[in-house]
């Protein structure tokens, strides 16, 4: 952990910053550049820059779900949206569409799932790899 006051007040700056960005990723990329990948590691870099100012417990308690958990409900909510179309008689991972278009999301539909799944798996994933790095 990394004592320094400009460190510390830039993180509790930049990390809903980052998290706000990071939901703006997942939410245009099904249309644009971005998506749930990309938004999950931005996700992470923000938890991983606190984890740096304040240290893994304190950003573990800040975050109020353990990171293994995201991956487990990550994978569950991909997976579950692939399922959907085989239930509408389509190939598994077909996109289906809700009628009506939002103005800042557009479309919802089981893409905008599958990559809310990928975007919690990759955030959890890099968290484990992080904290379990920081804690060494």
């Amino acid at each position: 952990m990394i004592r320094s006051l400009i460190l510390s007040t830039a993180t509790r700056i930049l990390l809903p910053l980052l998290l706000l960005y990071s939901v703006f990723l997942l939410l245009r990329g099904h249309n644009e550049p971005g998506g749930g990948f990309v938004g999950g590691l931005v996700a992470a870099t923000g938890f991983a820059l606190y984890a740096l100012a304040y240290g893994v417990s304190a950003t573990r308690h800040k975050m109020h779900v353990d990171p293994r958990v995201l991956v487990t409900w990550g994978l569950l909510i991909a997976v579950g949206s692939g399922c959907l179309s085989l239930f509408a008689g389509q190939p598994f991972m077909t996109g289906l569409w809700a009628g009506d278009r939002f103005p800042v999301v557009g479309s919802l539909g089981t893409p905008l799932l599958f990559d809310t799944g990928v975007y919690l798996t990759v955030a959890g994933m890099a968290l484990l790899i992080v904290f379990s790095l920081m804690e060494e």
